[in-house]
């Protein structure tokens, strides 16, 4: 009779835990449906910007162009290009070009759960990845064809490859075994994801400098420090020519960053949450509060034990990208909120593990809030931007398009100005013919930038010169002027002002259009 009520009580465990087995992954699969239709939803609702354009041009020049352009200026997002080239031979879109993006950025919720399990637990991973699933930052990266998408699933891997490794060298280590396949296999793994993060952006550096300063004090696995400086050696070799690039190029392509106050560091806080208000913040910072206090006393240790290391892992993970980019900002300003997408998922791992420690009947009113919360911030950006104002270049192509006439011709205030109005030409190109040829001109000729019939990697950077105006200029009876960020009506930047003297002399008459961030001129005789 024992044995059987212990056969019985054995056989009802086994039930229930394959049963909550069953149900996790139910919910795991929910989830992450969730988050692929919150990403695909609305994914074209907002127009194409300049940002947007730059990639799809990029993407679609020659491999000779491309390859000039990389190394000349545009090297960091490098592997998001160099995917989005394939992508687009499959359609050109808005909607499909965006679509990469989804579909990367719905790759990172199985992701995370990934890393968040192997920090802790089955419970916290589907916390994390519930809030990664309607959190409103990542989704509006998701609907962007940049590479911040990319840049936070190879953050959210390479950190679970390291976590995975280390585990490995862990247990290993109390079987007595030096070394193996497997945990050589995930040391190089680890390196790879590393070095793939900083070719999608340069600021995974960060994260790797995250890693490093965890590592130096002490790790679960307790790696030899000569293993662990031979991996950093390796991920250094690996990324030279990007820290090459670095050099060469110096702040030019990031001068435009602003220096940072108090107010945007406020601001970004509130957007790496996801929330609208900042009811969502402040529920977030209360759960990672929640997550640290059962360490706090050994949180300044060297994290001998998991449960304080882990913590230690995350906010670091969390913090020192931001403050040493503020800190950095105080000389040349190199802080943008959106640069640091690749902190979320610490954010969210740590919000998880507090949120996990509420009480069954408190914690699913408290998830449900979050939630809404968070759909709340997710519908908010179906229709705006967190953190800056789309430009109307679209609108701008388009009325030229359909107001210029035979024999104009048209110049852009800067040279990156005719990356969008190349995008939105093809566009219109394709729609006017059933197989449309992007080399047939369209539109005004094109003066400045203009080296060969497409658009040339020379194309991408430079302006006008007074002289070239002076020449160009008087052989066409209209000439169109487009011009892009160039300053406050009061006091434009010199090109403008050079331009806006230069043209009138030989074409007086004048007229001017006004779309958002971008200005359009008309110049006849």
């Amino acid at each position: 009779m024992q044995r059987t009520a212990v056969n019985e009580t054995t056989s009802t465990r086994l039930l229930q835990s394959r049963t909550m087995d069953w149900l996790q992954w139910l919910t795991l699969s929910l989830t992450l449906g969730t988050g692929a239709v919150v990403r695909f939803h609305c994914a074209a609702c907002k127009p194409f910007w300049f940002d947007e354009c730059f990639s799809v041009e990029v993407a679609r020049i020659s491999w000779r162009n491309f390859l000039h352009l990389m190394w000349w200026r545009e090297a960091n997002m490098s592997m998001y290009y160099i995917l989005l080239r394939g992508w687009l031979q499959l359609g050109p879109s808005p909607f499909f070009v965006r679509s990469l993006s989804i579909v990367i950025s719905v790759a990172t919720l199985p992701a995370i759960y990934w890393l968040a399990k192997l920090l802790y637990d089955r419970r916290v991973a589907l916390i994390a990845t519930a809030l990664l699933a309607v959190n409103a930052y990542s989704v509006r990266y998701a609907q962007e064809a940049r590479s911040y998408a990319l840049f936070l699933l190879l953050a959210t891997l390479s950190s679970g490859c390291l976590i995975s490794w280390l585990q490995a060298t862990c247990e290993e280590s109390r079987s007595q075994f030096a070394t193996s396949n497997s945990q050589v296999r995930r040391r190089w793994v680890y390196v790879g994801t590393a070095v793939l993060a900083v070719y999608s952006h340069l600021y995974a550096l960060l994260l790797i400098a995250s890693h490093w300063i965890v590592l130096s004090r002490t790790s679960p696995g307790k790696a030899p420090q000569s293993v662990m400086r031979h991996t950093w050696s390796i991920i250094g070799v690996a990324v030279l020519p990007l820290l090459i690039f670095v050099a060469k190029t110096g702040a030019g392509p990031i001068r435009w960053i602003q220096r940072p106050g108090f107010r945007d560091l406020a601001e970004f806080l509130q957007h790496l949450s996801g929330g609208k208000t900042w009811v969502l913040p402040v529920i977030f910072g209360a759960a990672c509060i929640a997550a640290i206090v059962p360490v706090r006393r050994s949180l300044w240790s060297r994290g001998e034990t998991w449960e304080v290391w882990r913590c230690q892992f995350l906010l670091v993970w969390l913090l020192f990208p931001v403050m040493l980019t503020v800190l950095l900002s105080l000389a040349r300003p190199v802080f943008l909120s959106r640069y640091m997408i690749f902190c979320l998922p610490a954010l969210l791992i740590l919000a998880a593990a507090g949120l996990a420690r509420l009480n069954h009947w408190l914690l699913s009113p408290t998830l449900v809030l979050v939630l809404l919360l968070g759909l709340q911030g997710t519908a908010f950006v179906y229709g705006h931007d967190f953190d800056n104002e789309r430009d109307a270049s679209g609108a701008a192509t388009e009325f030229i398009l359909d107001y210029s006439e035979p024999g104009d011709a048209i110049v852009f205030h800067i040279a990156e100005t005719r990356v969008p109005y190349e995008f939105f030409r093809s566009q219109r190109a394709g729609r006017n013919t059933a197989s449309p040829d992007f080399t047939t001109p369209l539109g005004p000729e094109i003066l400045f930038p203009r080296h060969e019939s497409g658009l040339d990697y020379r194309d991408f950077t430079g302006k006008p010169a007074l002289e070239f105006i002076r020449d160009a200029a008087p052989h066409y009876s209209r000439v169109w002027l487009m011009l892009m960020n160039n300053g406050p009506v009061k006091r434009p930047d010199p090109t403008t002002q050079m331009m806006s003297q230069a043209l009138p002399e030989v074409l007086p008459k004048v007229q001017r259009w006004q779309f958002t961030k971008v200005e359009v001129r008309l110049y006849s005789k």
